[in-house]
């Protein structure tokens, strides 16, 4: 089911992680952000937006992670967007033959491996490096790319609307979590990151993380400071007060603990 979380935005949440696929409305049809993760969650998706008369006429993939470069059929052949690394970094995993098997073998243990069907994993168009706004006719949809959690991970800024819209970051349930397979520093990936996205937060009033729930006024800001405070802890060796780990983490989410004792040991290796 859709959710309105501004006008002309609307958000579905996945069952798998919170994961949200985003929906902004233009005059000739709408642009699907990072449009989910299990099958029928993508065919209801497809069947809501027919129902209502709209078309999906652009999409965008926020990163290269496996859950964000999913399709549907249903939704049609409109170009699939990312930034320049993103496309080449997706390029570069789908070069392994065994990728796709790889994933079904990654979400066996999760229960959803047979809910979710990659024929259409990963066809990602390039956008030219540098490109500022997705090419379509809405609501400008200003690219704020960095280098943080994954090669040429992208915020949306949709300026018209207010919305932010996160990827893998700002979330109020996943701590963040570094990308330690890039060829530079982690941490101040990541704290460089949380600077662009600082500049754009008195912009906004609506902030929509790729998982979690979505954020209302205030909370873009808030939530920068929150995960700068854990990125800082990590780097200082200090453990992080941090309400998403340790005893009050929310119910099911207890396995974060496990992600960020996993940096730690990274961090310290």
């Amino acid at each position: 089911m859709l959710t309105r979380v501004a006008e002309g935005v609307l958000v579905h949440e996945s069952e798998f992680v919170q994961s949200n696929a985003i929906v902004v409305q233009g005059e000739n049809g709408v642009l699907l952000i990072d449009p989910g993760v299990q099958d029928h969650e993508m065919a209801c998706l497809a069947n809501d937006l027919s129902r209502s008369g709209q078309v999906v006429v652009a999409g965008f993939s926020t990163h290269p992670d496996w859950d964000h470069l999913l399709w549907h059929a249903e939704f049609g052949t409109a170009p699939r967007y990312g930034t320049a690394r993103c496309a080449a970094a997706v390029e570069e995993l789908l070069s392994d033959p065994d990728a796709k098997a790889h994933i079904t073998e990654h979400l066996e243990p999760t229960g959803i491996a047979e809910k979710v069907s990659l024929d259409l994993f990963g066809l990602v168009t390039a956008l030219p490096a540098g490109t500022a706004r997705i090419p379509w006719d809405g609501p400008r949809a200003r690219i704020i790319e960095h280098r943080a959690h994954a090669p040429g991970h992208a915020a949306l800024v949709i300026e018209e609307r207010g919305v932010l819209v996160a990827g893998d970051m700002l979330s109020d349930v996943l701590v963040p979590m570094l990308d330690f397979d890039g060829d530079a520093d982690p941490v101040e990936d990541y704290l460089a990151a949380l600077r662009l996205l600082e500049e754009v937060a008195g912009d906004v009033a609506v902030v929509v993380p790729g998982h979690g729930s979505v954020g209302g006024a205030g909370q873009a800001r808030e939530r920068i400071d929150r995960d700068r405070a854990y990125v800082l802890a990590l780097r200082e060796g200090r453990v992080p007060d941090d309400p998403r780990i340790g005893p009050s983490a929310k119910p099911g989410w207890e396995w974060v603990g496990d992600v960020h004792d996993g940096q730690v040991r990274r961090l310290s290796a």
